[in-house]
């Protein structure tokens, strides 16, 4: 989980939480730990911690809802999206401990000495790299890497962002950017490997292929030493680029000329599985998930007549996000009860969100299919919908992942992602490196020389937070469950009277569409 704010006042708790673990969260967003991917965000709050003047209220809590309806959620700016036209916040001078504090501490009772013989330790070492290393380094560059240690040994969550890093930060989070719409890899050469042309969008209609090597843009080669070679393809809707293309089965290198435009991930699709019985997925929770998933869910009841007869909700490695979204959708299948609360070492990184009247599926029943990709976010809304008896959850294991995220917008562009509270469910319980253990258990197929189990989740990070319940007998790692066959399993299990649900485990043979989304 994580957030955007100024240093000064850490936490409004327009929260945040951030993808699994950090090996893939930044990279690959919709990604499940070790095989899969993971990530949350929020809505109404009992006690929403009292925002600073730069801090919208709508940011930590949805606007008012009537019993029978709930509103669209407004996207959460102090979130690790903030609008692209509001400047990041710089980082204040350090402040003098307030009149009444006492010696050592500031005004929130967080010590503030500073440990001067350590600095100089640090100054001391800093001036023999500069002076005796076999080759000069640059100052800049000497900085970051001490800015990026102080963070290193924290946990495998808090991480320093440069510039480039925060920008992709917050369009994971937003959904949304002005480009071309092409997932690219770069080479050791400075050229772009095309993964895939986004569905929809110019790299598509312009002719761009998967496999396509970009060796230049706008007739400007790349070098290997100049960064983020990529960063030339966004730009204002409407403009054009010219690409140099290289593409196995042609004798030469090629031109095409791409429009750029608006590209907007989607993060919520919607299908009916059978008359009145419906699958929603939910692959990220990006700003405006929870605004598609309220419209999504209304067009499956009009299919339906009006009225469903259940609905499965598909969490699988999904990420996490926004924390907000994640509320706001736990919010709109809820008439009462907690949703989430976060408790940290300073009283605003406190906060409890709770749900408003208006079920917007009517109390058809529930299930949430989650598997060991399920991280952050998605733990934190499978978790509210479980401890409120609104719903059951099938599948395997989730990641667990129970820390929340704050981003600290620095004033050259770069960010620090900081772990600053821990999340815990309507029951109390923290899910810090144990995860959501589902009602119902479904077994993957095992490979010939597998054991079908992800590599590592939470609890084999190192450096990780240690959990409540971390060393629980039983509280082994889950699955990833892939294909359609965990589906048919949910579907079967919603179908069952309430309070008939037993452990399933799903064979081999049960699992015929286990072929990767």
């Amino acid at each position: 989980m994580s957030l955007r704010h100024p240093l000064r006042s850490l936490l409004p708790l327009a929260l945040a939480l951030g993808a699994a673990p950090l090996a893939f969260a930044q990279q690959a967003p919709t990604t499940p730990p070790a095989a899969p991917q993971s990530a949350p965000q929020s809505a109404s709050s009992t006690a929403p911690a009292t925002p600073p003047a730069d801090t919208k209220p709508a940011d930590t809590k949805p606007a008012p809802k009537p019993a029978d309806t709930k509103p669209a959620p407004k996207p959460a700016d102090t979130g690790p999206t903030d609008d692209t036209d509001s400047p990041p916040q710089p980082v204040p001078p350090a402040r003098a401990p307030a009149a009444k504090a006492k010696p050592g501490k500031d005004g929130d009772g967080v010590d503030s000495k500073v440990p001067i013989e350590e600095i100089r330790r640090y100054v001391a070492v800093y001036n023999a790299v500069k002076q005796a290393y076999v080759e000069p380094v640059d100052d800049a560059k000497l900085m970051h890497a001490a800015i990026r240690g102080l963070l290193l040994d924290l946990d495998p969550h808090s991480v320093y962002l440069d510039k480039v890093a925060a920008e992709d930060f917050d369009e994971q989070s937003r959904g949304n950017y002005d480009g071309i719409g092409v997932e690219l890899q770069r080479q050791p050469d400075g050229t772009l490997k095309v993964i895939s042309p986004i569905d929809d969008t110019p790299a598509t209609r312009a002719g761009i292929k998967a496999g396509d090597l970009i060796i230049a843009i706008d007739g400007k080669p790349f070098k290997v030493d100049e960064g983020d070679s990529s960063s030339t393809l966004r730009g204002a809707p409407g403009s054009k680029v010219v690409l140099t293309i290289v593409r196995e089965g042609r004798d030469k290198p090629f031109d095409l000329t791409v429009a750029r435009e608006t590209i907007r991930v989607t993060s919520v699709k919607s299908r009916l599985l059978e008359p009145g019985y419906a699958y929603l997925r939910i692959s990220a929770f990006q700003a405006d998930t929870a605004a598609d998933f309220e419209t999504q869910l209304e067009k499956l009841k009009t299919q339906s007549g009006g009225k469903l007869r259940g609905m499965v909700m598909d969490l699988r490695s999904n990420p996490g996000g926004l924390l907000t979204s994640a509320v706001q959708i736990a919010d709109d299948l809820l008439d009462s009860g907690k949703i989430v609360s976060t408790r940290g070492r300073i009283a605003i990184s406190d906060a409890e969100f709770s749900a408003t009247p208006g079920d917007r599926l009517d109390g058809a029943p529930l299930v949430v299919l989650v598997d060991a990709g399920s991280a952050s976010a998605s733990e934190v809304l499978a978790g509210a919908l479980r401890d409120n008896g609104r719903a059951r959850v099938v599948g395997s294991r989730t990641f667990g992942k129970g820390s929340v995220q704050t981003v600290l917008p620095l004033d050259n562009g770069d960010s620090v992602k900081l772990t600053t509270a821990r999340y815990y469910t309507p029951s109390g319980k923290s899910i810090q490196a144990l995860g959501i253990v589902p009602d119902v258990v479904l077994r993957a197929p095992k490979a010939p020389d597998a054991d079908g189990r992800p590599s590592y989740t939470e609890a084999t990070l190192p450096g990780h937070l240690h959990g409540d319940e971390e060393d629980t007998p039983g509280t082994n790692a889950g699955e990833v469950l892939e294909g359609d066959g965990p589906i048919a399993s949910a579907l079967a299990e919603l179908k069952k009277p309430a309070g008939a649900k037993t452990p399933t485990t799903v064979s081999k043979a049960a699992t015929p569409g286990a072929s990767k989304r």
